[in-house]
């Protein structure tokens, strides 16, 4: 399959301007490897190993299956200090390639991920967070739209992809409702320099998402999605059906744990079929891509 390409891409080493974005409790080192071997920027948060004992084993593990490019997601806000500065330390003295910053001020992991050559990316939902990204120093920002899964802004990608672009004058990561090759495809038109996909790969053979999970987001469509802050108190992407009535979020240690049985998805969901290896996976969206840009073409 011919490859394809951008700066960005061609700066970490990418076959393919693609990423497998982080996805709390189910994405995991396996994924991050047949990511990797794909061609693929595959990644996790940090939070995902339980420990950062765990997360060392993760990452000496993941070093030795693949020497090529793959990413460690640390949610500032959302972790302790400790554990954040810990998690910090790893990611460098494992030279983990990228690290993708979200949920706070990520200045001084810019700083001294910069010190060890590691690139950076960081979340944002509207300009007002580009521009504080950009002051810290990333090298890239997610651009997060309407319909993406999990914590997702509210404007269209149609607009904020190209907005960013144009006032950032930096890299800009397209994510929101990319699920196959034609998203892609758009999303590289709009301006974009790499593809940000969570959804599409929850259905892989190496997600670490319950069976049934899965299956719902084949079988589900986007009329299956339910924006809400009742989960987290931020407004979020979530199966519906798996989101119980409440007119409260519940902060309590006890409801974390309804994280296990509460499943996000984005609208994307539409657009996915079947469960495969991520190999596969990346080989319909390359090949569904090509067959895109020849249909512009003529």
């Amino acid at each position: 399959m011919p490859t394809f390409s951008t700066p960005l891409s061609r700066r970490l080493g990418l076959r393919y301007p693609l990423v497998a974005a982080p996805m709390f409790i189910i994405s995991n080192k396996e994924m991050i490897v047949a990511c990797a071997e794909a061609g693929i920027l595959g990644s996790m948060p940090s939070l995902n190993a339980r420990s950062a004992e765990a997360l060392e084993a993760d990452l000496q593990w993941i070093r030795s299956k693949t020497d090529k490019p793959f990413a460690i997601n640390v949610t500032i806000g959302l972790t302790q200090s400790d554990r954040l500065r810990r998690d910090v330390e790893l990611c460098l003295q494992y030279e983990v390639p990228v690290m993708i910053t979200s949920y706070g001020n990520p200045t001084p992991i810019v700083q001294a991920a910069h010190a060890h050559g590691v690139t950076v990316f960081h979340d944002v939902i509207n300009l007002r967070h580009g521009q504080k990204a950009k002051s810290a120093g990333v090298d890239a920002v997610i651009g997060v739209s309407q319909g993406a899964g999990g914590h997702a802004g509210t404007l269209n990608p149609y607009v904020l992809i190209p907005y960013l672009r144009r006032e950032l004058g930096i890299p800009i990561i397209g994510a929101g409702c990319i699920s196959g090759g034609e998203q892609v495809a758009a999303a590289l038109a709009l301006g974009a320099e790499l593809a940000y996909m969570g959804t599409r790969f929850i259905a892989s053979t190496e997600c670490g998402a319950q069976d049934a999970y899965k299956q719902m987001v084949v079988d589900s469509t986007h009329d299956d999605i339910v924006y809400t802050d009742q989960v987290s108190g931020t407004h979020a992407n979530f199966l519906k059906a798996t989101v119980p009535d409440a007119h409260q979020p519940d902060l309590t240690p006890e409801g974390a744990k309804r994280w296990l049985d509460i499943w996000s998805a984005g609208q994307g969901v539409s657009t996915i079929t079947d469960i495969k290896p991520i190999g596969q996976i990346v080989e319909d969206i390359v090949r569904e891509y090509h067959d895109a840009v020849k249909r512009l073409t003529g």
